[in-house]
């Protein structure tokens, strides 16, 4: 091997120390980097503004991936976190949603009464009523007069129930085992002025209460011309 090659052999060695020495280095840097950084993890970022006090729901937010290290221990990665939940102020479009912006949505609304009352367990919807579901209140009543027709009636529609309570048993009189519920469900709902008495006094004086569960985004609205039930008028 002559001079020029020997040289040749030392500049190839060269380069391939300088390219494993720049490779290293690189790798050194993204271990640096990854340190530093460290794993990414999901975030939620507001598409656009949020008024105080608006319901939330997930279409109005984004999904991003960030370190996690550079998230507040309050940011919420689980949008199930939103679930039933308000804004607390006016949320800003491309901020990261964190729990301190949001709080339990009321569970009453302006105008509304909480109203409980008891529910015979075997003329409810025993076992599916739950909180948060909407029922059609349902009352049978004796005729005003000897001789007037017995009459169902609708009394509450659209009813929002906030709390389904544990079944109680009823204090009754001897007399009345034979025709009445022995078990009955405290159930709340959130209701208008006029409603809370409508479901009072159909608790009072109806013979008998029932709930009907509405589906979820059903139309709830009951005609007025038919919201009294008489069997001789069925035809």
């Amino acid at each position: 091997m002559n001079s020029r090659q020997r040289r040749g052999v030392i500049l190839l060695l060269l380069s391939v120390l300088c390219a494993l020495g720049a490779f290293a280095g690189v790798l050194s840097v993204i271990n640096d980097v990854e340190s530093k950084v460290g794993p990414e993890v999901t975030a939620y970022e507001l598409k656009s503004n949020v008024a105080p006090y608006t319901p939330l729901n997930a279409g109005q937010f984004e999904k991003i991936e960030m370190p996690e290290r550079w998230l507040s221990e309050n940011a919420v990665t689980d949008l199930a976190d939103i679930r039933g939940k308000i804004a607390v102020t006016t949320l800003k479009k491309g901020s990261l949603l964190q729990s301190d912006m949001i709080v339990d949505q009321p569970a009453l609304k302006a105008g509304e009464q909480e109203v409980a009352i008891m529910i015979d367990a075997a003329t409810g919807v025993a076992g599916k009523i739950t909180a948060g579901a909407r029922v059609n209140v349902y009352a049978t009543f004796e005729g005003e007069r000897e001789g007037d027709p017995d009459q169902s009636r609708v009394i509450v529609t659209n009813a929002r129930v906030l709390d389904v309570g544990e079944l109680t048993p009823l204090d009754l009189d001897e007399n009345d085992r034979t025709s009445r519920a022995t078990e009955a469900v405290p159930i709340t709902f959130a209701l208008s002025a006029i409603d809370a008495q409508r479901i009072t006094y159909a608790e009072s004086f109806a013979q008998r209460v029932r709930l009907a569960l509405v589906a979820p985004g059903s139309d709830t609205t009951v005609p007025e011309t038919d919201r009294t039930y008489e069997l001789g008028k069925d035809k």
